[in-house]
């Protein structure tokens, strides 16, 4: 593995603009997607970046105390779904406000705070959530594995993709918005029909976030401009990252199965098509056909989202 030095500096820089200013370097954040696929690359986070006067990663981010951890958030949710391998230094985890030192513990004692507590929290389920879909981490080295659905609107400083696992239908959308702004019926062209489940968002209030959402979920919606026909209409939280999974197709008795997305057999965990270390971590697995779980989701009791039937 390479360590993608271009993207962490990059996105650093980016991070810790004022975000009215962010419009005019949006390039940063969209620029290792010019070469993410040229080596094996690793999004490097390391001790490096949190020593000798350069602040750690939560004080790097502008604003105030609630800002500074919903940029950290946004940033955690594009790291973890960008393509490559991941690299997070002790401590970025809950969000240590000092910088590190070898000479002594991290700060263990801030998780008594809320606001770190939740941001631990956050990175746990962000965690759980690429170990449990495989458009995450199966296919980083291609083009096979991403498709930009927004890459340009610097405007508001939002970016839009897709992420694929070997089976393409096994996808994923990603939004970030960058400004503290939320932006109400944001239109973007959806991979394809179906209901799009919010699966992760890092401004719900289990994470410290503002509780602005999807509520649950979006129906794509017909759309002559849109290349698949469908567009998904979504509210962007402030300074935040959504991960949205399409349910699976309805399949018929003679329908092929779905692609088998296993790695070649060794262990249990390889043979579920997990990658190392997940079996460790816990994180559930689900099998094809099966709706996965809703990390962080922002609904009322009962509010579970009913999706109309396909047509």
């Amino acid at each position: 593995l390479k360590w993608n030095m271009g993207w962490m500096h990059d996105m650093l820089d980016y991070l810790a603009m004022d975000p009215i200013f962010r419009k005019y370097h949006h390039g940063k954040i969209t620029f290792s997607l010019m070469y993410a696929f040229n080596e094996n690359y690793l999004l490097p986070l390391s001790h490096d970046e949190v020593v000798h006067l350069k602040k750690s990663l939560l004080n790097k981010m502008p604003g105030d105390g609630w800002q500074q951890f919903a940029n950290l958030r946004a940033f955690f949710g594009y790291m973890y779904t960008h393509p490559g391998k991941k690299l997070l230094f002790q401590g970025g985890e809950f969000g240590m406000r000092s910088e590190w030192s070898e000479a002594r513990s991290i700060d263990w004692h801030e998780l008594q705070h809320e606001s770190h507590q939740k941001l631990h929290r956050y990175v746990r389920d962000l965690l759980h959530l690429y170990t449990r879909e495989p458009a995450l981490w199966q296919v980083d080295d291609s083009w096979a594995g991403f498709e930009w659905l927004s890459a340009n609107d610097n405007e508001n400083s939002v970016i839009a993709f897709v992420r694929r696992a070997r089976d393409p239908d096994d996808l994923l959308v990603v939004v970030c918005n960058f400004t503290p702004n939320p932006r109400h019926g944001y239109t973007l062209a959806a991979p394809r029909a179906g209901f799009y489940r919010e699966l992760l968002n890092s401004d719900a209030e289990s994470y410290w976030g503002s509780n602005l959402g999807n509520l649950g979920g979006v129906q794509a919606a017909p759309a002559d401009w849109s290349s698949s026909g469908y567009v998904l209409a979504l509210t962007l939280p402030p300074l935040s990252t959504l991960i949205l999974k399409p349910d699976p197709r309805p399949r018929g008795p003679d329908a092929p199965a779905a692609a088998d997305t296993a790695r070649p057999a060794g262990d249990a965990a390889a043979d579920a098509g997990v990658p190392a270390g997940a079996a460790e971590i816990g994180a559930p697995v689900p099998r094809a056909g099966e709706i996965p779980p809703v990390l962080g989701k922002i609904l009322h009791p009962g509010d579970e989202p009913n999706p109309p039937p396909l047509p």
